[in-house]
């Protein structure tokens, strides 16, 4: 396809298409995708690596919004950003959760490995869960992964619940690394208690409050690092600090004493964003307790590069036409989805491949450094040396569709907006 994308029956009109408009509407309400084969083959593929080799995966959502389909089921209040601060929304839509394998240093690249859509029902921390250790149980039987290999990196940001997925994925060999959000209030290590004292030792420590200084106390370790997009960089670590957690919401059922979930605090301090010459800093929570100072340079540098994944969201969207259809049924929109995983994954094999076509205005990219729409515009001089695994077109004639005149009778059902009582959300379930 070229262009910016258009709805389904013009992406027909593509020569390589051989089918009508109405193969492609049959195709996606009524045909079949085989994920477990396509999760399977993405994870068989070459993975990008950090500078140390370990694998860094990111975890995100992203909407595809259907506010005008009311006949659509499962939609869900999706959060959006608009345009200035403070202008967040709620628009009905359908929220899917990305896995993907990060490229180290600057890049638009990602290496996608699977795709779920979260449900009325479902709870995206529990839904991520499951999702990451059937990705990471993929990975080990891919070969991927050996005893040996340093620990997979998993980036998540502030929309989930970091400590409990540390907890539920902590017998795979796996570290979490999320953000938090700056008005959390965590606990530190117990102090030491006396000899002589009485009564029932404490079983928490101090609070640590991100928003007030005066709660903190010597950090363990202190960074600065300078970076030419960013400027100065100061990263503060703290050793041991936890969240309190009560039963309550997703720890309601848990059997006995709850768990003290410990890890390493985090805070970054850069001198200026884009666009931005005074930012505030960011709070990062790692799962992994004794941390050195080179680990949390690895780990909030490791941290930007999860930004990459919203360069793929918006190509999705704006280049692949992810979000262009009018899609009725849910199951039609996780078959197209999965297409366009196929497509964006068939871009990134052939980067080395691919002839630079640029535009007079665009400055020459080194090769191996072009970004996925410009490897898309060579695409199409690649396709016709591969090989077609659809078989060829049957010839037929359209069907007589509904008569002249006639009403249709059949009216689609109408569905609610929003979550439903959640049938897992307790940490247990979420494993």
């Amino acid at each position: 396809m070229r262009g910016r994308p258009g709805p389904l029956p013009e992406l027909t009109l593509v020569g390589e298409h051989r089918r009508g408009h109405g193969a492609m509407y049959d195709a996606l309400a009524c045909g079949a995708v085989e994920p477990r084969a396509l999760r399977r083959a993405l994870a068989a593929l070459p993975l990008p690596r950090a500078v140390d080799g370990r694998i860094v995966l990111a975890v995100d959502t992203s909407p595809w919004l259907r506010s005008d389909a009311p006949t659509s089921a499962e939609r869900l209040f999706c959060h959006v950003y608009g345009r200035g601060r403070g202008n967040a929304q709620m628009i009905p839509g359908w929220p899917y959760s990305f896995v993907a394998a990060l490229e180290p240093g600057r890049t638009s690249w990602t290496a996608l490995l699977d795709v779920v859509r979260v449900g009325p029902a479902q709870d995206a921390t529990a839904v991520a869960a499951a999702q990451l250790r059937e990705v990471v149980d993929r990975l080990i039987a891919a070969g991927q992964w050996r005893d040996g290999d340093l620990p997979i990196l998993i980036v998540t940001d502030a929309g989930y619940d970091i400590t409990r997925l540390a907890h539920v994925l902590a017998d795979l060999p796996v570290e979490l690394l999320g953000r938090l959000r700056s008005d959390r209030v965590l606990r530190g290590p117990r102090a030491l208690r006396p000899a002589r004292a009485t009564g029932r030792p404490p079983r928490h420590g101090p609070d640590f409050a991100l928003s007030d200084p005066d709660t903190w106390w010597t950090p363990a370790h202190t960074t600065a690092t300078d970076t030419t997009r960013y400027g100065r960089a100061v990263a503060t670590a703290w050793d041991g600090l936890y969240p309190r957690l009560t039963h309550r919401g997703v720890w309601v059922d848990h059997p006995g004493e709850l768990p003290i979930i410990s890890g390493t605090l985090i805070r970054l301090q850069v001198e200026r964003l884009p666009g931005d010459h005074a930012p505030k800093p960011v709070w990062l929570w790692s799962s992994v307790v004794g941390a050195t100072a080179a680990d949390v340079d690895r780990w909030w540098q490791g941290f930007l590069r999860r930004f990459d994944l919203e360069h793929t969201f918006r190509l999705f969207k704006q280049t692949l036409g992810w979000t262009v259809p009018k899609i009725r049924t849910p199951g039609a929109a996780d078959r197209w989805t999965w297409l366009i995983i196929g497509a964006y994954t068939q871009l990134r094999l052939a980067r080395p491949l691919a002839a630079d076509l640029r535009r007079p205005w665009e400055k020459p990219a080194e090769p191996g450094r072009l970004t996925p729409a410009r490897v898309r515009r060579g695409f199409r001089h690649l396709r016709a040396k591969t090989s077609h695994p659809a078989r060829a077109p049957k010839p037929g004639r359209p069907g007589p569709g509904r008569p002249p005149g006639s009403r249709n009778r059949a009216r689609a059902t109408r569905h609610d907006v929003g979550k439903h009582p959640a049938s897992a959300t307790s940490p247990a379930a979420a494993g």
